[in-house]
């Protein structure tokens, strides 16, 4: 009895053993995530819809010279507008809640595989603002970036493969090669993620973007007169994660255009005008513009009061906006970057 259960033992951990192998070596050659994939290599096709796990392979692949950065309210800008437009080779790099640390690492993931970065268009949100923003606890996401994906990849890191996301992510590769099924996002990073255009509800819209108001239409309206606040309480205003970025940007060549882009967020997403948060906000603002000059990068401020800003019928939530002012977005930004006027409606502010 004791030699058959020990029989039967061995060929369980065998078979368990070989399954684990046929695994392993399904994922390590379909390679879902572009681990091999090196300058002049072309990028796996994106089956995932988690940003952090796909984009590092489109920038080692090396087909890109210019960078789209940032959170979602960056990631309908397409990049073949902007290419037309600027003459480059741009990738949308921009991911979902991206926290100011896993942008600079983006950054610097871009800035060390490409030989000479021509264009660099980073969206700066309001969590750049933030005064606690370069706390450890607010560096990631619960879907953080694995460090050995956003660097070179030793062999040591395909150990880590084996696990049933990368087993699922192989499965939607094999099937996208068998034509079974699309590439989730586009080779150049670009998504439409919003909703069809043909399901916009203005009234369910409003819930969302007034959600922080019980969903009621609130007034935005700037304070008169201002709140007035203590010169105290000003001068402890601190917006420590922008030392991260005037690092990040000092690091690039001077060759690089630089677009620092404050995205248009609904009015609601943002301090009431004349509040104290606003006036903290636009000191944060006046900070960014200072380090542009400072570092000859161009500032572009969409974040104000404007006929897109306050139009709900522009938005889904207080975020995102719909496909039109995304289009309006990447083609103002392309004629600005060439050194063109923006549009005369006030939307856009160049920061001097």
């Amino acid at each position: 009895m004791a030699k058959a259960w020990l029989q039967w033992s061995r060929w369980f951990l065998g078979a368990a053993a070989v399954g684990a192998g046929l695994l392993f070596a399904f994922v390590a050659v379909l390679d879902p995530f572009g681990m091999r994939v090196h300058a002049g290599q072309a990028p796996q096709p994106i089956m995932d819809i988690n940003q952090r796990f796909m984009y590092p392979q489109l920038v080692r692949s090396g087909r890109f010279d210019a960078a789209v950065i940032g959170t979602s309210t960056m990631r309908l800008l397409d990049p073949q507008v902007l290419s037309r437009g600027l003459d480059a080779r741009f990738v949308n790099l921009a991911m979902n809640a991206a926290t100011p640390w896993e942008q600079t690492q983006m950054a610097q993931l871009f800035r060390e595989h490409v030989r000479a970065p021509k264009r660099l268009i980073w969206g700066i949100d309001t969590t750049w603002c933030e005064a606690d923003a370069t706390d450890e606890a607010k560096r990631l996401t619960p879907r953080p970036v694995p460090a050995w994906l956003s660097r070179e990849v030793g062999w040591s890191d395909w150990l880590k493969l084996l696990n049933l996301t990368n087993l699922e992510i192989a499965g939607r590769l094999m099937a996208y090669r068998l034509g079974w099924s699309r590439e989730r996002i586009r080779g150049d990073g670009y998504e439409v993620f919003t909703p069809p255009e043909m399901t916009y509800d203005l009234a369910r819209a409003r819930g969302h973007i007034y959600a922080g108001h019980g969903g009621a239409v609130a007034d935005l309206a700037p304070l008169s007169p201002p709140v007035a606040v203590a010169p105290g309480e000003s001068a402890a205003w601190r917006f420590p994660a922008l030392s991260w970025l005037e690092e990040s940007i000092a690091a690039f060549p001077k060759t690089t255009q630089v677009m620092l882009v404050l995205p248009p967020a609904h009015l609601a997403a943002y301090p009431r005008e004349g509040s104290a948060g606003w006036q903290r906000y636009a000191r944060c603002k006046a900070e960014i513009a200072a380090l542009g000059r400072h570092q000859g990068a161009m500032v572009v401020d969409y974040a104000h009061a404007s006929p897109i800003t306050s139009q709900d019928a522009n938005y889904w939530d207080p975020l995102h906006f719909r496909l039109a002012i995304a289009a309006r977005f990447g083609e103002e930004l392309a004629r600005i970057g060439k050194g063109g006027a923006p549009q005369a409606d006030g939307a856009a502010a160049v920061m001097r």
